[in-house]
């Protein structure tokens, strides 16, 4: 184990830039034109106390009263609306087909978004110029905002539109916040909250037009022991860029629920196809609870997708529950529809969920299902009834369930009730667990879990394991839209704010991954950077982050010579963090030390080694989560 902190000489905790940290032997440029351009986030400032009411400030209003312009046209009559100067607007048409509706509601990045009222002539957003908008929130105290926004550009360049607002507080202090939003038809899908496969002209739509844009959800933390009186919108500075808000939601501060269960979706792929059928999908709680909620995605979606019921059990054997299953309800309805690129959580349920339980999860899809969001690789065993075969959501006997599913598609997330908080593991395929066993729990963040269930005097923390087989720091392997056989997920940059910022009940995040990058050639100085912008996100988010470092592949067809170099260049920083009181991190976790080879440091000890080189097999799994301090980890 090596030890790090940010705990400076005077007893102060230190946060200091990434770019005073991972920029000491790389060129600036280099870094900038590669890890920005892979990573459009907020962080925040520092709160100062300032007077809220500024005679330059208008009075705050709400956003629906601020919305001026028109950007959403309907097909074949695009002539009166213009998003972006020069006569394009988003299509109603591609919006409804996503299943997004005037005055509708959709849930991104855990913040419920209420869509304007838009229609032929009727503003449906705004251009970001410094106005103040009452958020209508049933709390004032909140820990995020989240902003529903695009951005176009007149100088053709496809840049990144950023401005700075202001969050205004109660007491009279503001916090004033960058936010970075990309341009509307050049902006990566791999964090897009929805992509459209087309925009309308003033002349035509579809192909003849501007091909596939996109809108951007963008969540900024707030102080969440202040009381928010306004916010104000950013100003951007740049002439040649605009930002378009549609929308601004609140997520709100009083935490209640944390996570036990959680999956990454690492792409959009062919399934079944899937017709009134019942999907029955296993999990295997951390912590428990007496109260729990279930959370489902349609992340990269390009469709909607109906629920026709679903359920909620403990598991017997196989797809046969132990006592009877819960069904599950929405707004107090058991049927629902997640709009493409959407969320939706039920309503909570009361079930007893002990610590290691094994739980099944049951969908009835009454529509024809031909792609789904999924998490692919290290999957346990999830079950499917036969198409044709109707709601079977609240079957115990399992015996409808004669098919397997080798994916998890929808199913992101099991919650309970007052829970004690929850640590991320967040990686590539080693946290996802391959190299072991299929329904034997043994991937380093299970075993984890089961040290934190067995350890007395800690705090049982929900383990969440947002691990992606093949994923990246900083680059997509799974472009974020249409239908793939690639797998391997949007950048852990792209994916922060969806996958680790807006789980609940997050205290910590353990960030073990960049192996890809090196493997797919990205430099190690830019892993570095990427690395510690994911530690200033989380520490804007004031999550406790640790970090490990990159254990050995020698032997592996893409682990040449010199990748092993840059692993060795990434794995000195990180053990100079641990050294350096003003480190970006909480912790350095040493895996590298623990695995590999003493007689040839580059491959993993063959005891450890699962056969490619790359993966550490089960007993390396274990004992990468049992060199975990638990006591640093749960702050003690």
């Amino acid at each position: 184990m090596v030890d790090g902190g940010r705990t400076g000489a005077d007893g102060t905790h230190r946060r200091s830039s990434v770019w005073d940290h991972a920029l000491r032997a790389v060129s600036v440029a280099a870094v900038v034109l590669l890890v920005l351009a892979a990573f459009n986030t907020t962080v925040t400032s520092d709160v100062t106390a300032r007077p809220s009411g500024r005679q330059d400030e208008p009075a705050a209003r709400p956003l629906a009263d601020l919305l001026n312009r028109v950007g959403i046209s309907q097909d074949g009559s695009a002539g009166t609306a213009d998003l972006d100067g020069a006569g394009n607007s988003l299509s109603a048409r591609t919006l409804a087909a996503a299943g997004w509706h005037p005055s509708g509601e959709v849930f991104l990045l855990d913040t419920p978004l209420e869509l304007p009222a838009y229609g032929p002539g009727r503003p449906d957003h705004l251009v970001s110029d410094g106005q103040s908008v009452a958020l209508a929130s049933e709390t004032a105290r909140l820990r995020s905002l989240t902003f529903l926004a695009t951005g176009t550009r007149t100088d053709g360049t496809g840049a990144d539109v950023r401005g700075s607002g202001r969050v205004v507080y109660a007491d009279g202090s503001t916090q004033d916040f960058p936010l970075a939003v990309p341009d509307w038809a050049a902006g990566p899908a791999g964090d897009a909250a929805l992509s459209l496969p087309y925009a309308n002209s003033a002349t035509g739509f579809g192909q003849g037009a501007i091909g596939a844009v996109r809108l951007y959800a963008r969540s900024v933390p707030v102080d969440p022991h202040r009381e928010i009186d306004h916010v104000v919108l950013p100003t951007v500075r740049d002439s040649e860029a605009r930002l378009h808000v549609f929308s601004v939601g609140a997520r709100p501060a009083a935490q209640e629920w944390t996570g036990t269960w959680a999956r990454a979706t690492s792409g959009y792929s062919e399934v079944g196809p899937w017709q009134d059928q019942t999907l029955r999908l296993t999990a295997r709680t951390t912590t428990g609870g007496r109260k729990a909620r279930i959370r489902f995605d349609n992340t990269f979606a390009a469709r909607p997708v109906a629920l026709g019921a679903a359920s909620v059990a403990l598991r017997s054997e196989g797809a046969a529950t132990r006592g009877d299953a819960v069904a599950l309800t929405f707004d107090g309805d058991p049927e629902a529809v997640i709009p493409a690129g959407g969320r939706l959580i039920s309503d909570p349920v009361d079930i007893l969920l002990p610590p290691q339980t094994e739980v099944l999860v049951s969908i009835h899809l009454p529509e024809r299902v031909t792609a789904a969001p999924i998490h692919y690789a290290s999957v346990d065993t999830n079950y499917t009834s036969v198409p044709g075969s109707g709601d079977q959501t609240l079957d115990g006997t399992g015996q409808p369930f004669t098919g397997v599913v080798e994916q998890w598609p929808f199913l992101t997330g099991i919650e309970v009730l007052d829970g004690p908080g929850t640590v991320v593991a967040y990686g590539d395929s080693i946290t996802d667990g391959i190299g072991s066993g299929r329904d034997t729990y043994t991937r380093w963040p299970d075993v984890l879990s089961s040290r934190l269930h067995a350890g007395g005097d800690l705090p049982n923390l929900g383990v969440l394991n947002l691990g992606i087989a093949g994923n990246r720091v900083t680059s997509d392997g799974y472009p974020g839209e249409g239908v793939s056989v690639y797998s391997s997920g949007v950048s852990m940059l792209h994916r922060a704010q969806r996958d680790v910022f807006s789980q609940n009940g997050v205290e910590s995040v353990v960030v073990f991954a960049g192996i890809n990058d090196l493997r797919w050639g990205v430099p190690p100085d830019v892993v570095v950077a990427g690395l510690g912008r994911l530690a200033d996100t989380a520490h804007a988010y004031d999550v406790r982050v640790f970090v490990a470092t990159l254990v050995p592949c020698a032997g592996e067809s893409r682990c040449t010579a010199e990748v092993e170099q840059g692993r060795q260049r990434v794995n000195a920083h990180l053990r100079e963090q641990a050294l350096d009181p003003d480190s970006l991190f909480d912790g350095v976790w040493d895996f590298d030390r623990v695995l590999r080879d003493p007689q040839a440091p580059e491959r993993l000890r063959p005891e450890y080694d699962s056969g490619d080189h790359l993966h550490p097999n089960e007993a390396g799994l274990r004992a990468i989560a049992e060199s975990v301090d638990l006591y640093e980890l749960v702050g003690g």
